[in-house]
């Protein structure tokens, strides 16, 4: 995928501040410091665009990026350990849940783990929902340049076991290495319906 642009539209707490449905929508969902927005910044070439930070927590509403005039990204709230209050955690769920049933122009939701990370409780329901609604989900683990290949691999293989998915079904990818990123482009453009020429 050529990157022509990539923009903040507006962020939102409810369905009244989404943007006007058109465009194919990928979500991107994640424990808080999976490193998401460091993935999604990899994907469009950017280093900024989706806000990185080493406190969790920092994407607090669902923030919608225009890409290419074609495609949105939507960068959810992470979940789990961030370091906000408890009524705000709360109104967290319900926010990403409507979101994410009644988006007609969602296509795929990207569900970012660390590879080093065993998924959690909240991982195997999110991607048994996603497919009870019908809802494509794109497993990648990040961070793998953190580890030696052999690791990465066996990390990738305990992260399909524990989701109960094949090996080639989650996506190794380094935001540092660009590991992954074709792969990944891949994937999306299949469940956005693009045109591989964007």
């Amino acid at each position: 995928m050529i990157i022509k642009s990539a923009e903040f539209v507006t962020s939102a707490g409810r369905p009244g501040e989404y943007p006007p449905v058109g465009p194919p929508e990928i979500a991107f969902a994640g424990r808080s410091n999976a490193g998401k927005s460091s993935l999604a910044n990899a994907l469009l070439n950017r280093k900024s665009l989706f806000k990185t930070s080493s406190k969790p927590g920092l994407t607090r509403r669902i923030n919608f990026f225009k890409i290419n005039e074609a495609l949105y990204f939507v960068d959810l709230p992470g979940y789990g350990y961030a370091k906000v209050s408890k009524t705000e955690r709360v109104k967290w769920g319900p926010m990403i849940e409507t979101y994410l049933i009644n988006r007609a122009s969602l296509a795929a939701v990207v569900l970012v783990l660390d590879v080093r990370r065993q998924p959690g409780v909240w991982e195997t329901e999110l991607l048994t929902w996603l497919a009870f609604h019908g809802t494509r989900c794109i497993v990648a683990a990040t961070k793998a340049d953190k580890l030696s290949a052999n690791k990465a691999a066996a990390g990738r293989a305990a992260i399909a076991r524990a989701l109960n998915l094949p090996d080639d079904e989650v996506t190794l990818f380094s935001a540092k290495t660009g590991l992954g990123r074709e792969a990944l482009w891949k994937e999306i453009t299949l469940a956005a319906e693009l045109d591989t020429h964007d």
